[in-house]
């Protein structure tokens, strides 16, 4: 989800769509579909990086898309990072194999 967001981000960015409404339409989404997806594009550059880890593993997810969503809506950077180790159980394993 998080390089569907990227490509749409960039789609808009580069005026190859108008806005977000087009990318609704051409996607067939909900308005609040793309903005969930978009959202995803405000998380902390680090968080963002270990979402697609947080992908099933034998079938068992680590966290659901929301988790991440729930995350990017904090401004603050730090306030995400912190909250990611409470929300998302399998991240502190995660960052610690990427250092």
């Amino acid at each position: 989800m998080l390089a569907l967001a990227h490509l749409q981000q960039r789609a808009i960015d580069e005026g190859a769509v108008a806005d977000r409404a087009v990318v609704t339409r051409k996607l067939g989404l909900t308005r609040s579909r793309v903005t969930q997806l978009l959202d995803l594009l405000l998380l902390a550059p680090d968080l963002e990086e270990t979402v697609p880890e947080l992908e099933a593993i034998d079938g068992v997810e680590l966290a659901t898309e929301r988790r991440p969503r729930e995350l990017a809506h904090s401004v603050d950077l730090s306030l995400q990072r912190a909250a990611a180790f409470a929300f998302l159980p399998g991240l502190a394993t995660l960052t610690s194999r990427q250092r």
